[in-house]
């Protein structure tokens, strides 16, 4: 099996548990490795957790030595509403935490794809921890099915590191393209997380669970990728 659940009586708890795992996973890094680099989604679910992780890290003397990314970014300005790298410097700007951005400071979408790129080979490691969420279309990052990049974001022998992907059509709620990891370069981190909320959300990720269509359902190419084990992190 490619993944193991975890359930949670409620998102506190989820996030709780999703905090004290990063925790722990950035404590060996550092001991281990010298510094730790994690790629962290956005969204409402994951937040709280981040926001834990800041306490606990504000003050920490190898603060300096944690790097954390966004998954996935929409091509906005830096001080839009819609930015990813915005939300989690607001969390971690107490800290010495780096965060690195997917975008260039004005969001031009060729410009962030060229940037992403070239902060990512800066960051050649593993991952240390991956933090992903899930749309109801089933999409992960900003892996989106019927987005024209949607095969090379999936090909893992293309060996890109990030892209930018034009989800057809654009969400209402955030009509703007993407720079997105792609599957590769997702997979290549030592703990997976994938977290979601409610009922919903469930049923959809059940169907990606059981059937391994990348191209309708792009989760399942996470969750069945040979060799990766994801953790499912699921609170109602």
């Amino acid at each position: 099996m490619g993944w193991i659940e975890h359930d949670y009586v409620d998102g506190v708890a989820l996030a709780n548990a999703l905090a004290a795992d990063l925790a722990q996973t950035v404590d060996v890094a550092l001991a281990t490795r010298n510094g730790a680099l994690l790629a962290l989604a956005g969204g409402r679910t994951p937040l709280p957790a981040y926001r834990e992780l800041a306490a606990r890290w504000r003050g920490h003397a190898d603060a300096a030595r944690i790097v954390v990314m966004p998954t996935d970014d929409r091509c906005v300005p830096h001080d839009h509403p819609a930015s990813n790298v915005a939300e989690l410097r607001a969390i971690f700007e107490d800290t010495d935490v780096r965060v690195e951005a997917m975008t260039t400071a004005n969001g031009d979408p060729e410009r962030s794809e060229r940037y992403a790129r070239a902060m990512l080979a800066e960051h050649p490691a593993a991952f240390d921890a991956v933090v992903l969420g899930m749309g109801m279309d089933a999409h992960t990052a900003s892996l989106f099915p019927n987005a024209r990049q949607l095969a090379a974001g999936l090909d893992r022998t293309l060996l890109l590191d990030a892209l930018r992907v034009d989800p057809d059509p654009l969400p209402a709620e955030a009509p703007f393209p993407r720079i997105s990891l792609t599957l590769a370069r997702l997979l290549r981190a030592r703990a997976l997380h994938l977290v979601l909320t409610g009922d919903a959300k469930r049923a959809v990720l059940a169907r990606a669970q059981t059937n391994a269509d990348a191209v309708a359902r792009p989760v399942a190419a996470l969750l069945h990728a040979p060799g990766a084990q994801v953790h499912i992190h699921w609170s109602p």
